[in-house]
């Protein structure tokens, strides 16, 4: 590779499989596809199953075939979060070692005291552990213990957001997270970092609810020395009224479209169109989607899902 030569852009899309596929989980894997093809680069599929108790094979079923259906295909197979446990864990010492993390031993009693008191002070609940400074090396006291990251706590950390712009957080609003429960299981904020990293994801592309996890997963890899993700933070689904996306306003799993008769082409074509747009065109062909895509036109503001609408997915779509 050359000086000049800019890395291979690699999309993912990471679906947790505790239900079907949504429609706002649609969407976002539709721009991460389109992201990908539009730059020649890869679009991963990696299945977040890391809660075991809630993850499930129909809704894996589900996921895949509402991709498929939508004709986006991912490069290589499928990653499964829960495979990489082990590395999970690893990194998680690794921290700890280096000093940006350590074994904590508050009990449950302890945090609850810390957040009555967070609450009675009208004021933003914060863990304040007094084995934040101890060595990696300090004797166990006999009961479990977690690994906390710590966070920085001077200073601020600030994100050139692809959709959102800059946006900053102050370093003593995040918090000492747990990477490592006391049983060994890596959460999901230390899980989805690593798994980032080690895939080569160059772009996170995802919704706006995650724009706080981001600076949190961003300390991580600041901790690591990791070269960092761009961030593209896409505004969630609401329904005609305003509110958010959910089953009261009808149909929001993918598959239900298949059953109610629409085409892949014409949902995959209305998808696109919430939160991002080319001018006055209505019916765009997959070969322009790609071509046209860009993160600079998703807007800022919530986009409405109105199945009414004039422009509603049952129109002809030639995404073919």
């Amino acid at each position: 590779m050359s000086a000049t030569a800019q890395p291979e852009v690699v999309t993912r899309f990471a679906p947790s499989p505790t239900g079907f596929l949504h429609i706002g989980g649609a969407r976002t894997a539709l721009f991460n596809w389109l992201y990908a093809r539009r730059h020649g680069g890869r679009f991963l599929l990696r299945i977040e199953d890391t809660d075991r108790a809630r993850s499930t094979d129909a809704a894996i079923a589900a996921i895949l075939d509402g991709i498929s259906w939508l004709g986006l295909d991912w490069d290589g197979d499928e990653y499964y979060q829960s495979q990489f446990a082990r590395r999970h864990a690893d990194v998680a010492h690794e921290l700890l070692l280096r000093g940006h993390a350590y074994r904590c031993w508050m009990t449950q009693e302890e945090l609850a005291e810390q957040r009555a008191r967070a609450s009675a002070e009208r004021r933003p609940f914060r863990i304040d552990s007094a084995w934040r400074d101890c060595s990696p090396d300090t004797p166990e006291p006999g009961t479990p213990s977690v690994i906390r990251l710590k966070a920085p706590r001077e200073g601020e950390t600030a994100i050139e957001d692809r959709v959102q712009g800059r946006v900053v957080v102050q370093n003593g609003e995040l918090d000492d997270m747990v990477l490592l429960r006391s049983d060994g299981s890596p959460t999901y904020m230390l899980a989805v970092v690593v798994d980032d990293h080690d895939m080569g994801v160059t772009h996170v592309i995802r919704g706006d609810d995650h724009l706080n996890n981001a600076f949190r997963q961003l300390a991580i890899v600041k901790a690591m020395g990791w070269p960092e993700p761009v961030y593209a933070h896409v505004p969630l689904i609401h329904g005609p009224d305003g509110a958010k996306m959910s089953k009261r306003h009808g149909a929001t799993g993918v598959m239900d479209y298949e059953a109610l008769g629409f085409l892949p082409e014409a949902v995959a074509n209305y998808l696109l169109r919430l939160g991002w747009g080319h001018g006055d065109d209505e019916i765009i062909s997959r070969e322009d989607a790609i071509s046209w895509f860009d993160l600079a036109q998703v807007g800022k503001s919530p986009s409405r899902f109105d199945i009414l609408a004039p422009s509603g997915p049952w129109i002809s779509g030639t995404w073919a």
